[in-house]
Formats: structure tokens, sequence, C-alpha cells
């Protein structure tokens, strides 16, 4: 049997190099382990880095909604706190997520870069990939695996009146405290 690789990080090609470089080092909390010659390595933990920035010498087309190609990357953080304070770090620097999303197996804010790369923020609401997995092959992930929008403040608010995380991070929850909330799937696809 071969090995199982990891990941291990994504590169991004950019006519936006310094503005790109500064927003993941501030999303992220990351900082520049190297740049030169039109790149830029970036990391937050123990991997030499987990974003590349390569610098294109010609402008480049803006990203395209319409055409194929990878969606998101997705950062995980261990609480709901751990995300919520993300959150209001990057709130108060200006940078606001396009659409906050209560996948039922995940709690995520999802970010666009300044290139409109979408960047997913999150927290795993199970504590295991079984428990994850069964849920999305319950009823309420058939009936909408996309998920509902929510206010992270409102959430926030919740956390400090003692409501338990595992009530905060449900579809049912979500619906209640903000149900007149636009479709997420329209800010994905946007």
């Amino acid at each position: 049997m071969t090995a199982t690789p990891k990941f291990a990080h994504v590169v991004l090609q950019t006519s936006r190099f310094e503005e790109m470089r500064d927003w993941y080092c501030t999303v992220l909390d990351a900082h520049v382990v190297y740049e030169g010659h039109g790149l830029c390595f970036i990391t937050f933990d123990e991997e030499h880095h987990r974003v590349a920035l390569l610098g294109a010498p010609v402008q480049l087309e803006p990203r395209n909604p319409g055409a194929a190609g990878m969606h998101h990357t997705a950062y995980t953080f261990d609480t709901l706190d751990d995300l919520l304070d993300r959150y209001d770090s990057l709130k108060e620097k200006g940078i606001e997520p396009k659409v906050p999303i209560q996948h039922g197996v995940t709690t995520s804010l999802y970010y666009q870069d300044p290139d409109g790369n979408f960047v997913e923020l999150q927290i795993d609401n199970f504590t295991t990939p079984d428990e994850a997995t069964a849920y999305m092959n319950g009823p309420e992930y058939a009936n909408n695996p996309v998920g509902v929008s929510f206010v992270p403040e409102l959430m926030r608010q919740a956390l400090v009146q003692g409501i338990p995380v595992s009530e905060i991070t449900t579809h049912s929850w979500a619906l209640q405290t903000s149900p007149d909330l636009p479709d997420p799937m329209a800010a994905l696809t946007s």
C-alpha cells in the first residue's frame, strides 16, 4: 500500500501581488517566509508555506464565477469562539464575509480575497469525522446540503448568553434568529 499524501499548499496567480499578500497575512494571521522574484510564500503553522502567490507579469483577467475551477480554500478553527474572534478582528479592519453559512456539518464564514477567490473560515460542528459523515447522510443534510445564512453578531450574543455551542451551530438556530436572509448559494456562485 502506498502512503497517503497530506495537503501542503495552494498557489494563486495574481496581478495584485502586494494586496493579495497583505490580505492573506491579515485574514489567516500568517506571515511571509519568502518573497522575491515574483513569488511569495506565506504560512501560519508548522508548514514552511501554506499559501503561495505567483505574481503575473501581465494584467490577468478577473475571476469569472461562470468558469470551471477551484471554488474556495477552507481553514478550520478549533472553537466557535476562535472563529468569531477572527470575524471580529477582520471586521475591525474592514474585511467582512461575503456570506456566513450554517452548513450543519460546519459553521462557516466565506470571504473573498482581492482577486475574488473565496476563502472559507470554519469550525467543524461535530467532534469526529464519523459524526459528521452520519449527519451528511441524514435527512437535514439531504434536504439542504448548502445550509442557511446567519448573522455572526447574533451568534456571538448567543454564546455570551450561555446558549450551548451545540445548539447555536444548527440550521434551526440560524433559521430562528435570521429567517429573512438571502439564499447563500446565490452569494457563493456570484
